[in-house]
């Protein structure tokens, strides 16, 4: 609060006569407000559209006979007042359409008399027509920092325990700190309201409220739209092989969670052939680092009105960064960012605001994407620099085929016992992941059919009428895997 009292006063030292201040927590700026009004000996009013104009502490008392509520009476009152008061209104924005309400703000704004008044505006937000922009003055609350949050979770977790006959709340240091984390990016308020609901429930704050935290979180700043919150991250446990990519990712976990590093991790992009599990190690990225997972669906983001596409990104861009830390991930990107001539230049225009995004940015935001086709991607996305590694992931060996049958079987409650995994394995030569999964779906289904216990010859027989995408589409995924060997890091 003092940081905030401290800036708008320089604001106001200034003399810009028309501040506005963004913001979600009224009260908060009310507060911040009043604080710098006694400190300065100013009088300061606040307007909204229940109560109209009201005089808060000493100064000259307004004119009853004048309606106050009416927005263009009481900024023309405000226009003829000679005094260095602060009027404070909060529910302008629906009015901004207004050619006159326009009008009398400009004219407080350019009111060149050293006592003249000064308008702050507040509201969550709050676009200024383009003959106001240069006139006026933008301030922000500071969010809170990581010690406040802490502070704000010790605070309601003292409240819960004296309505619950001194029961302390559990919890451990390394929940607490994901939480803190997780919480960066809202307002006190907001900070207080999940840090609620977190204990309310049963006292404790556990790992296993992250995921909840998160989703309230993302629901509470209304993500919805282009961007997705994904509920569920794979656990690594779930992803067979990827050893090598595993290991880059532990050895990057604690340079990302520290915020006073200028060159955290970035990102990485995740190529390979289909079915090969991309997009779950993309999953299990946030589930292995303890963040919240955001997919940004590049199909959503194309509208068809010039310009539109360019700001949906940036406005998802911008979520991203407002839920750090974070992972982001961009399933497919080669069909959002391939130009093939015939959307008049939408996917270069697309492709330049996600490249500025990827240089500029400087929040805790790790960007995981996946790609099919990489040769179709442009080199200036692919380049260190703006990603850190590009990772191939290839058709499993038979070590990690043996891997993945263990986890879709173990996953469906199939006793391991009853399958003979590395004959399995070998009979799986040339099956992506996802070819393997299925085929232990359909030895399910058909020893349901025949009413017998699903047992290794099921297995079998479902991968013997399999033709995997390494045979259908052989050249495709040769070339492919040619290309990786020489340009990108072997996931496994």
């Amino acid at each position: 609060m003092k940081n905030d009292i401290h800036d708008l006063g320089l604001v106001l030292d200034s003399r810009v006569r028309l501040i506005v201040i963004e913001s979600w927590e009224e009260l908060r700026v009310l507060e911040a407000i009043a604080t710098l009004a006694v400190k300065r000996s100013q009088t300061w009013y606040t307007w909204n559209q229940v109560e109209g104009l009201q005089r808060l502490g000493f100064g000259t008392a307004l004119d009853a006979s004048e309606d106050m509520s009416d927005p263009e009476h009481a900024l023309d009152y405000i226009r003829r007042q000679n005094e260095p008061a602060l009027f404070v209104f909060c529910d302008l924005h629906p009015f901004m359409q207004s050619p006159r309400v326009v009008r009398l703000l400009k004219m407080i704004a350019m009111n060149p008399e050293e006592q003249a008044p000064t308008l702050l505006l507040v509201s969550h937000e709050l676009p200024l027509p383009p003959e106001l922009r240069r006139l006026a003055a933008r301030i922000s609350l500071s969010m809170p920092s990581d010690e406040q949050l802490a502070a704000i979770i010790r605070e309601e977790a003292a409240r819960w325990t004296a309505r619950n006959q001194g029961r302390r709340v559990r919890t451990d240091n390394r929940t607490l700190e994901q939480v803190v984390r997780n919480l960066r990016g809202v307002t006190h308020e907001e900070a207080r309201l999940l840090a609620r609901k977190l204990i309310v429930d049963d006292g404790a704050i556990t790992q296993e409220d992250l995921p909840v935290l998160n989703q309230a979180k993302f629901s509470l700043l209304d993500m919805q739209g282009v961007l997705s919150f994904e509920q569920d991250t794979a656990r690594f446990a779930e992803v067979g092989g990827l050893a090598r990519f595993k290991r880059w990712l532990q050895e990057r976990q604690a340079a990302f969670n520290d915020t006073g590093r200028a060159d955290a991790p970035r990102g990485v992009l995740l190529a390979g052939v289909q079915g090969s599990g991309k997009s779950l190690a993309a999953r299990a990225v946030a589930g292995l680092w303890g963040l919240p997972l955001l997919r940004l669906d590049f199909a959503a983001l194309y509208n068809k009105y010039i310009g539109e596409t360019e700001k949906n990104l940036r406005e998802a861009l911008a979520m991203a960064e407002a839920m750090q830390p974070c992972v982001l991930w961009i399933d497919e990107i080669e069909k959002g960012l391939a130009d093939d001539g015939s959307d008049q230049g939408v996917s270069r225009r697309v492709l330049g605001t996600l490249l500025t995004w990827m240089a500029e940015r400087r929040s805790r935001v790790f960007l995981v994407a996946t790609a099919n086709n990489v040769a179709q991607l442009p080199a200036e996305l692919i380049r260190k620099g703006r990603l850190d590694e590009l990772f191939f992931v290839d058709l499993p060996a038979a070590s990690v085929r043996e891997d993945i049958f263990r986890i879709h079987l173990s996953r469906r409650e199939l006793t391991l016992e009853r399958f003979d995994l590395p004959a399995l394995a070998a009979a799986s030569e040339g099956f992506s992941g996802a070819e393997i999964e299925q085929a232990v779906v359909a030895a399910v289904y058909s020893a349901a059919a025949r009413q017998e216990e699903v047992v290794n010859q099921h297995v079998l027989e479902a991968l013997s009428e399999t033709s995997p995408l390494s045979v259908v589409m052989a050249e495709r995924v040769q070339a492919l895997r040619a290309w990786a060997r020489e340009r990108a890091v072997m996931a496994d």
